[in-house]
């Protein structure tokens, strides 16, 4: 089952292709949908606010895409492509924050 901060690679459907994305969402329970939130990554970067780039040896140059936040069922996380640090999520964390107009803690 993926885990926050994991980054697998994900089925987004034909409109959105096989990409990798990133594991926000926390664990849901018997009670919740069976959905797991993410946020993709991409290699088409516009240079928005909202576009986080971290530098991760296991994916191609490219940003996440925080705009682009949305929930799959588990059976489209294809294979795990690696986890961020503690202070790369925290990064991403951050933007996402900003773009829902939350303050920073």
């Amino acid at each position: 089952m993926p885990e926050r901060g994991e980054v697998w690679q994900a089925d987004f459907g034909i409109t959105q292709k096989v990409r990798p994305a990133l594991v926000i969402g926390i664990p849901y329970s018997d009670n919740d949908r069976a959905l797991i939130g993410v946020i993709p990554q991409s290699t088409a970067i516009r240079g928005s606010q909202f576009e986080i780039a971290i530098p991760i040896r296991f994916l191609s140059e490219g940003a996440f895409l925080v705009q682009g936040i949305q929930a799959l069922p588990p059976k489209y996380f294809l294979r795990r492509l690696g986890v961020l640090s503690p202070e790369q999520l925290r990064s991403v964390e951050a933007v996402l924050l900003r773009w829902l107009g939350i303050p920073a803690r």
